[in-house]
C-alpha cells in the first residue's frame, strides 16, 4: 500500500502535466514552504509560560506585572515572550499579538537603543487616540507630526532652558513644606497641588496655584486622569478586540465618552494657550514654554491645535509621574532612616539652618541628587514604561520576533546593573568613593536608570523631572524628620513597598502613615520667612 507521502508525489506528478493544475500546485507548494518558514519562525520564539486558548496568559500576570516578570526571569531567561491576547495555539498559528518582556538592561538597549528604527513604533491606542485626538505624542506613532511636536519639546525643555523655571520650582516646594508642617496627613493632596502648580507655572506661566480642588487645575488633573487610565493595557475592551470599533454607536458608549471630553479638553487647552499669546502680547513675557512654543510656532510647524495639544501633553506627563515618585520617596525615607540622615548631613553642611535650599545648591549636594537617581530606579512609578511595538520581523540571538510585537522593558531590578541588593534603597550605588556621581550606566543618557525610557522615545521633559523631584526632596529632608506613623490601635506601621496599587499607566503606593517632626526649633519661623519672599500667605 502506497504511503501518504508517495501518493501525493504521485499525484502531483500526474497534475504538473496538465496546464490548468500547473498553477494548483505551484500555489500549493508555495503555500507549504510559507508554512514551513512560518513554523521554523515560531519555533524560534523565546521562552515563557504556556496560556490558555483565547485568553492566553493574562490571567497569570496578576495585579502587579512588573513583579510577575520579574519572577519569570528567573523561570525562563532574561528574555520572555508570552501573548496577552491568545493561547499557545493560537500564537503558535502566529493569531493575536505577541508581547515580549525585556528583562535585562543589555537586552533592553541592543533592541530600543541600538535598533530604535525599528523599535520605536507605539501600539495603537483607540480610546486614547480619541480622547486626544491623536495629538498626544507620547502615545503616537513615530509620524511627521511626531517628530516636529518632539523637536518643539525638546526646544523648551533643554538642560540649560529648565533653569529659566527655578523660581517657580522653588516656591512651590516652600508652599509644600508648609503645608505638611500644618497638615501633615493630608501629604497626597499636597504633594499633587505641589506639582499640578508648578506644571501650570511652567507650562502656561500662571501663578502658584493654593487649592486643586476647583478650577483650571482640578479641570487639566481631570484630563490627566481620564489619558492615564485610558492609556493603560486593556483599560477597554476595545484595547484587545479592535474590531469592536467598527460595532455601531450605541454598542460603543467609549466612543462618547471619548469624542465628547476631547471636544471640551481641546477647548480648555485652547483658553489656556490663547491666555499666554494674551500675556505676550501685553508685554508680559514671563518664561513658560507656551510662550517659547508661540514663538517658534512658525520654525516649529506646528498649527495652533497642536501647540496647544503639546502643552497639554507635557501637563500630563509631568503632574502625575512626579508626584507618584515624590510619594515613592516618602516610602523610602520612612523604611531607609539612615538614608535619611546621610541626605540631612550633606543638607546641614552644605545649607546650614539660616536658609532652606535652592537649586543653586544642586552641584554642591551630590548625595542628594543620587538619592533622587536610586528613588527614581528603586520604585519608578512606570515600571513597565509605555509600550514599544516592533515595525518589522526581526531576529535577535536566534530569536525570531515577530513583527508587530508589543515590547516591554522589565529592567527595574537588573542585578547585572544594579548589583544583588537592587530591592535595596540605596544611593551609594550611585556615588563614587571620594562622594561624586558616578558616571551613569551606557544608554541611560547620565540618568543612572531607565525611568524615563529609551532610545527615540526618553522623556524629553527628564531634565525638568531631576530638577523638580530634587528640590522637593531637599526642602522636605531639610525641614523635617519623617518616620513611621501609627495604626488605629496605635502601633508603628511600616509601608510594604511591594504593595503599590495602579492607578492607569502610574503605580502609587499603597495608602499609609507617617510622622513629619521639624528638625530644629526654627524650622517653622524660616518656613514662614520662605513664603514671605516668594509672596505666599502663611495661611495657604
Amino acid at each position: 500500500m502506497s504511503s501518504p507521502l508517495s501518493l501525493l508525489i504521485d499525484l502531483l506528478a500526474v497534475g504538473f502535466a496538465l496546464p490548468h493544475f500547473r498553477l494548483f500546485s505551484s500555489l500549493f507548494l508555495v503555500s507549504v514552504a510559507s508554512i514551513a518558514w512560518r513554523a521554523l519562525q515560531r519555533r524560534n520564539l523565546p521562552p515563557g509560560p504556556l496560556g490558555l486558548p483565547i485568553l492566553g496568559n493574562i490571567h497569570q500576570i496578576g495585579q502587579q506585572p512588573w513583579i510577575t516578570f520579574t519572577q519569570w526571569r528567573h523561570k525562563y531567561g532574561e528574555f520572555v515572550a508570552y501573548s496577552a491576547r491568545s493561547g499557545p495555539l493560537l500564537y503558535l498559528n502566529i493569531a493575536g499579538t505577541p508581547t515580549l518582556i525585556l528583562s535585562s538592561h543589555k537586552v533592553a538597549t541592543d533592541l530600543l537603543d541600538r535598533r530604535s528604527m525599528i523599535y520605536s513604533d507605539r501600539p495603537r491606542n483607540i480610546v486614547s487616540d480619541m480622547l486626544s485626538g491623536g495629538n498626544v505624542f507620547a502615545l503616537a506613532q513615530p509620524t511627521v507630526l511626531w517628530k516636529r511636536m518632539r523637536r518643539a519639546a525638546h526646544e523648551t525643555l533643554g538642560p540649560d532652558i529648565v533653569k529659566d523655571y527655578h523660581a517657580s520650582q522653588e516656591r512651590d516646594a516652600v508652599l509644600l513644606a508648609s503645608q505638611m508642617l500644618h497638615d501633615p496627613n493630608n501629604f497626597h493632596n499636597q504633594i499633587c497641588r505641589a506639582n499640578g502648580s508648578i506644571s501650570m507655572s511652567v507650562i502656561y506661566g500662571m501663578p502658584t496655584v493654593l487649592d486643586t480642588s476647583g478650577g483650571v487645575i482640578r479641570q487639566t488633573n481631570d484630563f490627566t486622569e481620564r489619558l492615564l487610565t485610558s492609556a493603560a493595557p486593556g483599560a477597554f475592551l476595545v484595547h484587545h478586540f479592535m474590531w469592536m470599533e467598527h460595532l455601531p454607536r450605541f454598542l460603543t458608549p467609549w466612543r462618547k465618552y471619548a469624542e465628547d471630553w476631547y471636544e471640551k479638553d481641546s477647548k480648555m487647552f485652547a483658553q489656556l494657550f490663547a491666555s499666554v499669546e494674551e500675556r505676550l502680547r501685553k508685554g508680559d513675557d514671563a518664561p513658560s514654554i507656551v510662550s517659547t512654543v508661540i514663538k517658534n510656532e512658525a520654525k516649529s510647524g506646528l498649527v495652533r491645535s497642536e501647540s496647544s495639544w503639546l502643552a497639554a501633553t507635557l501637563f500630563a506627563a509631568a503632574a502625575e509621574a512626579i508626584s507618584s515618585q515624590m510619594e515613592w520617596f516618602l516610602v523610602g525615607m520612612i523604611l531607609y532612616p539612615d538614608v535619611q540622615r546621610r541626605a540631612q548631613a550633606q543638607l546641614e553642611e552644605v545649607v546650614g539652618r539660616d536658609r532652606m535650599p535652592t537649586l543653586e545648591d544642586y552641584d554642591q549636594l551630590p548625595y542628594l541628587r543620587a538619592l533622587v537617581k536610586e528613588v527614581f530606579r528603586w520604585r519608578t512609578t512606570v515600571p513597565l514604561g509605555i509600550p514599544h511595538q516592533l515595525a518589522e520581523d526581526d531576529w535577535y540571538e536566534g530569536y525570531f520576533l515577530p513583527k508587530g510585537s508589543l515590547i516591554l522593558p522589565n529592567i527595574w531590578r537588573d542585578t547585572a546593573v544594579y548589583g544583588e541588593d537592587v530591592d535595596v534603597l540605596c544611593p551609594e550605588r550611585h556615588l563614587t568613593h571620594e562622594g561624586g556621581l558616578k558616571p551613569a550606566p551606557a544608554y541611560t543618557k547620565d540618568e543612572s536608570h531607565f525611568s524615563f525610557g529609551f532610545g527615540r522615545r526618553i522623556c524629553v521633559g527628564r531634565h525638568l523631572a531631576n530638577r523638580i523631584l530634587f528640590i522637593e526632596v531637599a526642602t522636605i529632608l531639610w525641614s523635617f524628620n519623617i518616620s513611621p506613623g501609627t495604626n488605629s490601635e496605635g502601633n508603628e506601621a511600616l509601608p510594604d513597598p511591594d504593595a503599590g496599587r495602579v492607578d492607569g499607566l502610574v503605580v502609587r503606593p499603597s495608602p499609609f502613615v507617617h510622622k513629619l517632626v521639624p528638625r530644629f526649633p526654627e524650622v517653622p519661623g524660616i518656613i514662614a520667612q520662605s513664603m514671605d519672599l516668594y509672596g505666599l500667605s502663611n495661611s495657604s
